[in-house]
């Protein structure tokens, strides 16, 4: 990108027109923009606009098998079809680079339906001519402390890994909090020239409880005086390279030591500035700006702690133009908090603090849409990502000038909740493996998914013959994924925790942005069509077994039918070569008793006494597994009196089984199976999609409806069937019934270190407490 001149204070805001503005990366589908909002502070510009976006889904209908089918015949067809979605996007950037990017948008906006722009921030009035101008449309401003909040509860409700906490020396700077379903209260410190401090209560209940004159604008106003340098970067910059001790009085320097009958240490602060009031020498402008910095970050630190014990609250969120992601800022607003509540309280700091006046801008002007009603969900696709903030990190990732930094976030079909049976929805983690602290794992996955990415692309490809130009969209969906993939290396921490279930899901986000829904579907259909015909064989043949060889019969099938899984390469090789590759012989690869984690035989002492109520069942892969696996395992449940809840993917993942699908698969099977036939007829047996588009499984974000049945069936019993959803997910999750979790292990380097092997099984029964305690097995997948 072009470098590009700075605006003339002192004249008309004009600039080097040199400037090329990539669209397809900065101002993303603008031809279907509509409602625009815009929060202009003092050196950065936040713009948000809604679209639509049209993008291909793929959709599966039932053939008419009334007629006596053909040998050859398919169970259902396959269609790609076109979906229209709401889209959300913020962009920020440097205020120099705002007459281009209006003039960009001005140019490339079609038949817009908007008259108004929503505007927050103090650079609203300042600029609001030229907004007029450019556009022709109205500026409307709006209050910059409600949007503020109305963006903080927007971000906190719908991204996970939101929020994190900053410690310096750790392995990883950032450490992210989990989803709490439950964000209120929390406090808002919001440090801009002065502070302002929040407390939030409610969606739209806040009160500005306290603040204070000595914000950003002292620190860069004395700073400027003490150092001469005017800008506010280079002054922090200045101070991440003083010595504060040098200008700072310290409890040593008055009492030689510590003062022990107060608990303080000798190298507390007694009195900022304390020595140039003494000492007759000249302090270097570094030791000066960071004194300065910790007089009032110490400031701030203890006010916002007083304030959090006086209105009893735990969560306090810094924000503003202090902060803004400088590593120095937030080390020593931690420092502070921490020092103040001996722990008590953690200093939280937001992924997308720049963005909250805009968002919340923004959602002043969709109200009549309704925006809270619906779940959104970040597109890493489209995201740039959290940047490194240590300047000794990677010095390049602070440069700022030419850079714009984008956030996208999707409206998805349905409002996502919390399965109701999490024991603890405020301590849940989804994720097993925090791969931004583990750097020997992240090093092997990052490794794995860019050696699958050729295999990927021509899945992709393949996915869909009839298309010419497929070819050239699989290449460029393999660059951006690389170039995802590169990014993460240099930043684990880009969009929260990395994860194997973050990695999969931004993969999933790329393909969905170059058209490739479900490159696995015909892959699925075939799997399908092959899987019945051997449904009623398998049947008859686990009745032809005593009572305590069939139930180890069927779990043994539910785990060789979880072999066949086109996301694991040891597997994806075999069935690639052999595709005839079959189900006794999934069997045969299966590790004998006992197995890796092995809770057998708790289980079958289970199943000997009275039936569970309702079971909810997460199923996993097309074909054999569902197929051959899941549903006889359904059926002896059914038969036992329990009813069955079928959770399965609302978005088609790799392999895994749709909703879609699993309708049409299950009514074939009700029609040679008169257990599932009359499971569904009597609403014993019921499939609901998830509400997810994942190979793994987040229980904090499920589909609502889902949660009712769940409620509703008083559910007793939760089954989770994976190493996606069982090993990658959810392995430590506390359920407060009885729950089920089976997994092939299907990744060498990971069984090596499980202390297993390849198709090592983990089948791990758990009873929460209160009930009679088992011995349910245990490994340290870290």
């Amino acid at each position: 990108m072009a470098e590009c001149g700075r605006v003339d204070s002192n004249t008309s805001h004009t600039m080097d027109k040199s400037i090329t503005l990539p669209p397809d990366e900065i101002f993303r589908n603008l031809e279907n923009a509509k409602r625009f909002a815009i929060d202009i502070g003092g050196s950065l510009t936040k713009l948000a606009y809604y679209s639509t976006v049209q993008h291909k889904v793929a959709k599966v209908r039932s053939f008419d098998h009334t007629a006596k089918a053909a040998a050859g015949d398919k169970l259902y067809e396959i269609s790609m079809q076109e979906e229209v979605t709401a889209r959300l996007h913020f962009i920020k950037f440097e205020n120099a680079y705002i007459e281009t990017c209006l003039d960009f948008i001005k140019d490339h906006l079609v038949n817009t339906e908007t008259k108004v722009i929503k505007a927050t921030g103090g650079g609203a009035h300042k600029f609001k001519e030229l907004i007029e101008r450019k556009l022709g449309l109205k500026v409307d401003k709006e209050d910059e402390m409600t949007c503020l909040i109305k963006g903080c509860n927007f971000v906190l409700k719908n991204i996970p890994h939101e929020a994190f906490v900053y410690a310096k020396h750790a392995d990883s700077e950032f450490r992210f909090q989990t989803t709490n379903p439950d964000i209120f209260p929390y406090l808002l410190v919001n440090i801009g020239s002065g502070v302002s401090i929040v407390k939030v209560e409610s969606e739209d209940k806040f009160e500005r409880i306290g603040g204070s004159s000595i914000g950003g604008g002292t620190f860069w106003g004395l700073g400027a005086l003490l150092t001469k340098t005017k800008r506010f970067d280079e002054l922090l910059q200045l101070a991440s390279k003083g010595q504060h001790a040098s200008v700072d009085m310290l409890v040593k320097d008055i009492y030689g030591g510590s003062y022990g009958y107060l608990g303080l240490t000798g190298d507390l602060i007694a009195s900022s500035f304390g020595k140039s009031a003494t000492a007759d020498k000249d302090f270097s402008k570094e030791d000066m700006a960071k004194s300065l910095l910790h007089m009032i970050s110490n400031d701030i630190g203890q006010l916002a702690c007083l304030y959090a014990k006086l209105h009893n609250l735990s969560r306090v969120y810094f924000g503003g133009f202090f902060i803004r992601g400088h590593p120095v800022t937030m080390h020593t607003i931690t420092y502070s908090i921490n020092f103040f509540t001996k722990g008590e309280v953690q200093a939280l700091f937001l992924r997308h603090e720049g963005y909250l006046g805009t968002i919340g801008a923004f959602l002043k002007g969709a109200e009549e849409d309704n925006p809270n009603q619906y779940s959104w969900g970040e597109n890493y696709a489209g995201s740039s990502g959290l940047m490194s903030v240590s300047p000794d990190m990677n010095p390049m990732q602070r440069a700022r000038s030419g850079t714009f930094d984008m956030l996208e976030m999707d409206r998805l079909e349905r409002q996502l909740v919390n399965l109701p049976l999490l024991q603890d929805p405020s301590s849940y983690i989804p994720d097993t493996v925090d791969l931004t602290e583990d750097a020997l794992a992240r090093e092997y996955w990052l490794y794995c998914f860019e050696e699958a990415l050729d295999g990927v692309v021509k899945r992709a490809v393949a996915s869909q013959p009839d298309m010419p130009e497929a070819a050239l969209r699989a290449e460029k969906f393999r660059q951006k994924y690389r170039h995802k993939l590169q990014t993460l290396r240099q930043q684990p921490f880009a969009y929260g925790s990395l994860t194997v279930r973050s990695l999969l899901d931004t993969r999933e986000h790329c393909l969905n942005e170059f058209n490739f829904p479900d490159p696995y579907s015909k892959i699925k259909q075939r799997e399908n069509d092959i899987a019945l015909k051997y449904y009623q064989k398998a049947v008859k043949s686990l009745d032809e077994l005593s009572w305590e060889e069939k139930q180890f019969a069927l779990v043994r099938g539910v785990l060789a039918g979880n072999v066949f899984d086109w996301g694991a390469k040891a597997v994806s090789d075999v069935l690639e070569s052999d595709p005839e590759f079959g189900f006794e012989e999934a069997k045969r690869q299966l590790e004998e008793r006992p197995w890796l984690v092995d809770s057998y035989d708790q289980w079958l002492e289970r199943l000997k006494g009275p039936p569970h109520k309702c079971a909810l069942f997460f199923v996993d892969n097309s074909g054999v597994d569902i197929i051959l696996g899941v549903m006889p395992f359904v059926r002896e449940l059914l038969s036992r009196g329990t009813e069955v809840v079928l959770a399965s993917n609302s978005g088609p993942a790799l392999n895994d089984v749709t909703n879609g699908e699993l309708q049409i698969l299950t009514e074939r099977i009700a029609a040679m199976d008169p257990v599932i036939e009359a499971g569904l007829r009597e609403d014993r047996l019921l499939l609901v999609q998830s509400g997810s588009s994942s190979p793994c499984l987040d229980l904090s974000r499920l589909d609502k409806v889902l949660a009712m049945v769940v409620r509703e069936r008083q559910t007793d019993l939760v089954i989770i069937e994976g190493m996606g959803r069982a090993i990658h997910t959810n392995y430590y999750a506390m359920l407060s019934c009885e729950s089920l979790k089976m997994a092939v292990i299907k990744n060498s380097w990971l069984a090596d270190r499980l202390g297993g092997k390849l198709f090592s099984v983990v089948f791990k029964y758990e009873v929460p407490a209160g009930k009679p305690n088992k011995d349910c097995g245990a490994f340290s997948p870290s």
